[in-house]
C-alpha cells in the first residue's frame, strides 16, 4: 500500500504570516489542503476537504461543527503518523485546546505533518511512498 508525499510547510507563515497578508483566507486553503493531503497519503482516512472548510468557515453559526473539524483533523494527523509507522505524536484534544489559545492549531498540525514529511526525505509532493501500516 502506498500513499502520497504532502508539502513541508514553514509552520509560522501557516500560522501568522500568510492569513494576516490573505486577511484569513489562507487559512481556508491551508485547512483544504492539509485534509486533502491526508486523504492522499492514506486513502483510508475519509474526509471531504471541501467539507472539512465549510465546517470551519460557516459551521461557527452552529458553534459545534469547527471544533468536531478540528478535533478530527488532529485525528487524521495521527492516523497518517501511524500509517507512516511513526508513533503518532498528535493530539487532537492538544489541538482542540489550541484553538483557544491565539489560534495556534494550524503552527501545531503543520508541525506534526512536517514530521511525516520528513520521514520519507527529500521527496517530490505528490511522490508514491510505501506505507508501514
Amino acid at each position: 500500500m502506498t500513499g502520497r508525499v504532502g508539502k513541508t510547510r514553514n509552520i509560522f507563515l501557516v500560522w501568522l504570516v500568510w492569513p494576516l497578508i490573505t486577511l484569513g483566507i489562507y487559512h481556508l486553503v491551508w485547512y483544504y489542503k492539509v485534509n486533502r493531503e491526508a486523504r492522499d497519503f492514506d486513502n483510508r482516512i475519509e474526509v471531504q476537504p471541501g467539507m472539512a472548510v465549510v465546517a470551519i468557515a460557516l459551521g461557527w453559526i452552529l458553534i459545534v461543527p469547527p471544533f468536531i473539524s478540528v478535533y478530527n483533523t488532529g485525528d487524521r494527523i495521527a492516523r497518517m503518523q501511524r500509517a507512516a509507522g511513526m508513533e503518532p505524536t498528535c493530539n487532537p484534544w492538544i489541538g482542540l485546546i489550541l484553538v483557544f489559545v491565539f489560534s495556534l492549531h494550524p503552527l501545531y498540525y503543520q508541525h506534526e505533518m512536517n514530521q511525516i514529511w520528513a520521514l520519507h526525505g527529500n521527496r517530490e509532493e505528490g511522490e508514491h511512498v510505501p506505507l508501514a501500516v
